[in-house]
């Protein structure tokens, strides 16, 4: 089983973000990443729908062996990280808890921000998750919908993102929080300007940072940290594998290896089946 492969999946590119920090804290892992590039956004779908995707993208990577899965999506996690733990015979894990966890530990005025696209945030998932940790924290949600298509355009160094940073932004910074969670996996890439727009004082949570932790610990709890050694990624994308490697590229700071296109992932409804 130490010899296993971390699994994560994403609707699309975003989720590299998470791969990023599993990778720095496990340099001896190996991981295969699925984007599900081919029926991005999951937003406009309904919890069915999110939930067999999500079913699809699991049993695909538990063909190519996995200790542990990880879903790097806050929209499938959402919907579909009850269902997954129900049905997987693997640890399942989302970055939405670690994120909340994070930030009920860091608050000291028990006021928290949550940042995230529009679905994300009608969804209110990280507000529950927050208010089972600690019911007194109150919770200010807002959604950033232009910061995907900035990140994903390579804007995030552009004025455009400051200047969507202090529009988006600026209701929270004056609203007393003292921690923000960036509840999107593509936000990792504009921290900087988040914390820009944000002043001193605000604590900034990286979800797939805190991911990470989880995965080890997970690894660790179950004896699973694979040896010694350099791991692996390899990258399986259902569209455009071309476009994945070069925005999957700025994201990781190097050039993508090892990605496959695969034509679809054909899986029975019956899994959804109580």
């Amino acid at each position: 089983m130490k010899n296993l492969a971390i699994g994560m999946f994403d609707s699309g590119i975003g989720g590299l973000t998470v791969l990023k920090e599993v990778r720095a804290l496990l340099p001896s892992e190996h991981i295969l990443y699925l984007g599900d590039t081919a029926r991005v956004p999951y937003g406009n779908k309904s919890p069915h729908t999110v939930t067999k995707y999500a079913l699809e993208s699991a049993l695909f990577l538990l063909t190519k062996g996995v200790k542990v899965l990880v879903i790097a999506c806050n929209t499938s996690a959402a919907l579909s990280l009850s269902i997954l733990k129900k049905k997987l015979p693997v640890p399942v894990l989302g970055v939405i808890d670690p994120g909340a966890r994070e930030a009920v530990a860091h608050t000291k005025n028990r006021k928290v921000g949550v940042i995230g696209t529009k679905a994300t945030i009608r969804s209110m998932a990280y507000e529950r998750a927050i208010k089972r940790l600690d019911p007194t924290v109150e919770v200010l949600s807002k959604s950033c919908p232009l910061f995907v298509p900035i990140v994903e355009e390579g804007l995030e160094h552009d004025e455009v993102a400051r200047i969507m940073a202090d529009r988006y932004l600026r209701d929270l910074r004056g609203s007393g929080i003292d921690v923000l969670v960036m509840g999107c996996t593509h936000y990792p890439i504009l921290e900087d300007v988040v914390k820009d727009a944000m002043g001193d004082g605000v604590s900034i949570v990286h979800t797939g940072r805190e991911t990470a932790k989880a995965v080890k610990e997970t690894l660790e709890e179950g004896d699973l940290i694979h040896p010694a050694g350099k791991g692996t990624c390899e990258y399986f994308v259902t569209d455009s594998p071309d476009l994945f490697k070069e925005v999957g590229g700025r994201f990781l700071g190097e050039p993508l290896q090892n990605v496959s296109f695969l034509k679809n992932l054909d899986f029975k409804d019956f899994l959804l089946s109580e």
